[in-house]
């Protein structure tokens, strides 16, 4: 086979109920000119046997095999052994529409671009049912179909991050050492990824078309994990030493930087167990006290709302989460009796249905 024009990675750590639906759809694509390089990070389940089966009927299947040592290092190794002109994901839980990389790498070629993004669908299985949602990539139609780059248009840093829905120019990713932070585990690994490319292309294309489906209902993926309570800090200094290292970047996106660190942050406070917030919440106070300091006079360009809500943690954590768990009580009380007036209004209970019924349909 000649060069491969796109090297599509897939990372594998224990999937085995998926991985044949994520290589099939992966296999059919209409653009043939591809790699696929599997990378097992120490599978414990069937997933390495399965691998190795799918080797032996399609030679652009190309697997790799090695001790567990977590997403991060599992995507460097798997970038490191592409040899096409672009380098594709896709996770082992998920799976492609059939032209998926045909539709990007003919953008990309169109556009001379670094990289190519669209958008996605997120799934779940229920029995033989299948529940999807379509997401958009890009904050605004007039964005798609057009060069975007993060020095001119600092807003491309709010668009849906998902590094698997892109392709991204070999070339491009070699020659600024774009890695990904080999933290254990799989873990917000992404972020780092994805705040560099963004950070450092020239030439980035959104297209307004969805081929990936992102699986919401495997119980082992690290998004259901609500013990990796310090993972996402770990990534944000990842984050910040890449931007230290550029000088010209960090002048200009470090305001941007501190944004979004405090939103994945307030992300990951209401996504952890109750019983580590007190614990994340100190190590937010600490953070952002050091953060502002850095800052200097800068801290007064920061978005005066964000602002407010680092000084609420810095000035006392535990006020913050008292008041926010009265927060989420109000929330809660008001989505209950939202349902309860659809309920009360519904045909069916103004034919006289119980409403136990209803609740149990």
């Amino acid at each position: 086979m000649s060069k491969p024009l796109v090297s599509i990675v897939v990372p594998v750590c224990n999937v085995e109920n998926f991985l044949r639906e994520c290589l099939d759809s992966v296999l059919k694509q209409t653009l043939k000119e591809i790699e696929v390089i599997c990378v097992d990070d120490g599978s414990t389940d069937h997933s390495l046997n399965i691998l190795r089966e799918y080797e032996k009927k399609d030679t652009r299947v190309k697997v790799i095999s090695k001790p567990n040592a977590g997403y991060g290092n599992t995507m460097n190794v798997g970038t490191d052994a592409a040899t096409g002109e672009y380098v594709g994901i896709v996770e082992s839980d998920d799976y492609v529409k059939e032209n998926m990389f045909e539709v990007l790498y003919n953008t990309a070629k169109m556009y001379d671009a670094d990289i190519v993004k669209s958008d996605h669908y997120t799934f779940s299985t229920h029995g033989e049912k299948q529940k999807k949602e379509f997401h958009y990539t890009c904050s605004d139609l007039s964005y798609y179909n057009k060069i975007l780059n993060a020095k001119e248009y600092e807003e491309i840093y709010d668009f849906v991050m998902m590094n698997w829905t892109g392709i991204y120019r070999t070339e491009f990713l070699r020659k600024n050492n774009v890695r990904y932070n080999e933290t254990p585990g799989a873990s917000f690994q992404d972020n780092g990824y994805w705040f560099q490319v963004i950070t450092l292309a020239e030439k980035i294309v959104f297209v307004n078309e969805a081929f990936y489906y992102y699986r919401q209902d495997n119980p082992n993926s690290s998004i259901n994990n609500k013990k990796k309570i310090y993972c996402i800090c770990d990534e944000f200094g990842y984050i910040r030493e890449f931007l230290e290292k550029h000088p010209e970047e960090y002048k200009k996106h470090i305001l941007t930087y501190v944004k979004k660190k405090f939103f994945n942050y307030r992300h990951s406070y209401h996504r952890i167990a109750d019983e580590y917030k007190k614990d994340f919440l100190l190590r937010e106070q600490k953070e952002y006290a050091e953060e502002l300091k850095k800052l200097g006079g800068l801290k007064t360009e920061i978005d005066p709302w964000v602002l407010g809500e680092m000084n609420r943690i810095i000035d006392s954590p535990e006020l913050y989460a008292y008041e926010e768990s009265l927060s989420e009580l109000k929330e809660e009380a008001k989505k209950t009796h939202e349902q309860w007036l659809e309920i009360r209004n519904s045909k069916e209970f103004r034919k006289g249905i119980k409403v136990k019924q209803i609740l149990h349909m």
